[in-house]
């Protein structure tokens, strides 16, 4: 697919998604290369313009260098950003109670402490990028060392064969204790976050290196 052709691709991707304000994202395309500039109106659209990018088949990397531009009046102060934020995780389900600090600054909001799932850090990310008035996440939660690890390799490949979503033979898993190194192919950015997941989701797994190529 040339240059241009995969631009329009991304274009029409971004006008397609209704919750993405795209009249002021720019995109430029070198060899499957994008690079994304301009700005929208809250952080949840910055995130969900990068997914959408990605989603598109023939991109191979992302360079996301848009910028929050809140809109005129939805600016909200940093306190109150803070309580809106410990409440909605204080609601979720996913997060122990109390498990999570909230640090915010200029709308830039930190989170930090200890959660037992990679699950559980990207919700509350998740849930927190979508407040009026956050401008950036800063994502700082670790993850708890758990005690019930057995065969992790074994178990990540055996989840991979079970997907209809990737080909697991050309994925590679190595593991050196708690970390899992992720080697091999992938045809779309959609298969390289399947097998991301299925590595998060053994018990045990403190880190994922994802060395995964778009083929």
């Amino acid at each position: 697919m040339s240059n241009l052709s995969l631009r329009d691709a991304i274009l029409e991707e971004l006008e397609f998604q209704p919750h993405i304000n795209a009249a002021n994202i720019g995109v430029a395309v070198e060899n499957g290369v994008v690079t994304l500039t301009g700005h929208v109106d809250s952080y949840d659209q910055k995130i969900s313009a990068e997914r959408a990018v990605k989603s598109v088949k023939g991109v191979r990397a992302v360079a996301e260098e848009i910028q929050v531009r809140l809109q005129k009046g939805a600016g909200t102060a940093d306190d109150t950003i803070a309580s809106r934020a410990l409440h909605i995780i204080d609601w979720s389900a996913d997060v122990p109670d109390n498990a999570v600090k909230v640090i915010v600054q200029k709308g830039w909001v930190t989170l930090e402490g200890e959660v037992d799932w990679q699950y559980q850090k990207e919700a509350v990310e998740r849930a927190v990028r979508k407040l009026s008035g956050v401008i950036g996440v800063d994502n700082r939660l670790t993850l708890s060392p758990r005690v019930d690890i057995v065969d992790i390799r074994k178990r990540i490949e055996d989840a991979l064969k079970r997907s209809a979503e990737v080909d697991a033979k050309d994925v590679h898993v190595r593991v050196d204790g708690n970390v899992v190194r992720l080697d091999g192919k992938v045809h779309l950015w959609r298969e390289r976050n399947v097998v991301e997941r299925a590595a998060w989701s053994v018990p045990g797994v403190m880190k994922v290196e994802d060395h995964l190529l778009l083929a």
